[in-house]
């Protein structure tokens, strides 16, 4: 069983409508222990990464999913869901996060041309083949909503960046923890065939 956290900030029946057009199944909870019973997690998010974290500390699925990470199940983070990986975000002060993958969260510098957030369809550079690329080509193209980016501190978890206007992790990926700063799920057939690949891990 395929778990989507619902945490109370996520669009998660579009989530479970990709999964689900893919020829899979996923179950919507905010339920720690079936999130810790489920075969693979996904973890969604739009919204306040603050909010985010104190539901997921006064939910108890914030555990669940670091149990479920560190007990090796595939792991997705989308969007919000990524940036609540980090140590840490300087979205509207200084919050800690997650901890399962090591940098921070900061704001897009906006300027000249460049607007924030970043909202529309990029190019993703891809730097290592991560499970989920598997039949997608060198340069395929997401929708991104995100005025906040992640600076790592080893970028041997790169697994694609974007440019807006320099280079951005768009996906981090280190062992069994994939994670996209785009949104598969509104990234038409390219993103269902990441959805597919995660399926099939």
């Amino acid at each position: 069983m395929i778990a989507i956290i619902d945490y109370g900030m996520g669009n998660l029946r579009s989530v479970q409508k990709a999964i689900e057009a893919v020829g899979s199944s996923a179950e919507i909870t905010s339920d720690p222990d079936q999130v810790r019973r489920a075969s693979k997690v996904v973890l969604p998010g739009v919204g306040a990464f603050s909010d985010a974290m104190a539901e997921l500390h006064r939910t108890g699925l914030g555990e669940a999913f670091r149990d479920a990470v560190t007990g090796g199940k595939p792991c997705l983070g989308v969007c919000l869901g990524l940036q609540l990986l980090f140590d840490t975000s300087y979205e509207e002060g200084e919050h800690r996060g997650l901890g399962l993958i090591p940098g921070r969260i900061v704001r897009f510098e906006a300027g000249g041309d460049l607007k924030v957030p970043h909202m529309g369809w990029n190019t993703l550079r891809i730097l290592r083949p991560c499970p989920i690329f598997k039949g997608l080509g060198e340069s395929p193209s997401v929708y991104f909503v995100h005025s906040y980016h992640a600076e790592v501190d080893d970028p041997r978890v790169v697994a694609a960046e974007a440019d807006y206007p320099r280079p951005f992790p768009a996906v981090v990926w280190r062992e069994n923890l994939i994670a996209c700063q785009f949104h598969p799920e509104k990234s038409q057939q390219v993103g269902l065939a990441m959805y597919a690949n995660f399926v099939a891990i």
